[in-house]
């Protein structure tokens, strides 16, 4: 019993949901649907049943990101967590499981610097299975979650002692336009201290034919788990989007150096959303955008950092170079 109670008092989770977090979708969705042209966030993909096709789609032998960063992490955390001053701290953007990251906090308990571990995601429950996993395996750890929407709640992630490390890992950067990669990787920067890093998670620029490949499988899962929003929206709005009238697209932006993935609507149609009290027409070829997934070089990302306020420190790649995982720390004035 005693030892219970040694193990609960080292996890700290902090809730900070919205309470119009229903009102807030709905204005999002009617603002999207409702543009020219049609555009839904990504983070809509990812109910239960979506968070599942995600885990597929990361199995699949045409999309790298998620193998190459593990491989990352399985062997080169050690020096990261070098690079990165041994810090004290590690916080975690969209930890979910935390599966890779304890990766990371193995190397810093090996480097005796791991006090403190930081998960911030948008599911409590899954924050508080994760806490309470990771303070038995790592003895004397302290969990400090966060529970929140974090493109919001940047700013309440607490101070680490002895340096911290904000780690913001698989190429979740890459869903953001450049001007709100920008303003997130600017607040990101606000919040570190003269010894503090961030660990991003980068896909790399490489053959259009195998990026979009990554995004649209010979299996068909990827275009299953696009076409997934629409049964949210269904669900959420009393919607009566049918998803065998659109089809999936993901084509390579060489300009943007980015992927486009979109939904076409097959067929003249009117769409009915009974809880928006909203119809919206889809031309027959008319395409809505759900996510884009930008790719980058290293010259690239140095000066995306630059433009934040932060210097890159560090870059370390799979052998492959398909995926990088880069440190940067805040510009010295």
């Amino acid at each position: 019993m005693a030892s219970d109670t040694t193990t609960a008092d080292r996890i700290e989770i902090e809730v900070h949901l919205a309470a119009d977090g229903g009102a807030k979708m709905a204005r999002e969705v009617r603002l999207g649907l409702t543009a020219k042209p049609k555009e839904l966030a990504p983070k809509y993909f990812y109910d239960e049943r979506g968070s599942q096709l995600f885990e597929r789609i990361t199995e699949l032998p045409e999309y790298y990101p998620t193998r190459a960063e593990r491989e990352i992490l399985t062997a080169r955390s050690s020096e990261i967590v070098a690079a990165a001053g041994e810090p004290g701290t590690l916080v975690e953007l969209g930890s979910g499981s935390a599966a890779k990251t304890r990766h990371l906090l193995s190397a810093m308990r090996d480097a005796d610097c791991l006090q403190a571990y930081v998960p911030v995601d948008i599911s409590e429950e899954i924050t508080h299975e994760t806490a309470e996993s990771l303070v038995e395996e790592y003895p004397g750890l302290l969990v400090r979650g966060l529970v929140c929407d974090f493109e919001h709640d940047l700013e309440r992630i607490p101070g680490g002692q002895d340096g911290q490390l904000i780690a913001f890992l698989g190429g979740t950067i890459g869903n953001l336009y450049p001007d709100a990669r920008r303003r997130f990787l600017t607040r990101l920067a606000a919040l570190l201290g003269p010894e503090d890093s961030i660990l991003l998670g980068t896909d790399l620029v490489k053959e259009p034919e195998r990026l979009e490949a990554a995004y649209d499988d010979a299996a068909g899962v990827t275009a299953e788990f696009n076409k997934n929003v629409l049964r949210v929206l269904n669900r959420e709005f009393g919607g009566d989007f049918d998803p065998a009238t659109f089809e999936h697209v993901a084509l390579y932006d060489v300009d943007e150096a980015r992927v486009d993935i979109r939904l076409r609507s097959l067929a003249d149609q009117m769409v009915r959303l009974d809880g928006l009290d909203l119809n919206v027409r889809f031309a027959a070829g008319e395409e809505m955008r759900t996510e884009i997934s930008a790719k980058f070089t290293r010259e690239r990302l140095e000066a995306v950092y630059e433009e934040a306020g932060l210097v890159l420190s560090g870059w370390f790649t799979d052998p492959a170079g398909d995926y990088a995982l880069s440190l940067a720390r805040p510009s010295v004035t």
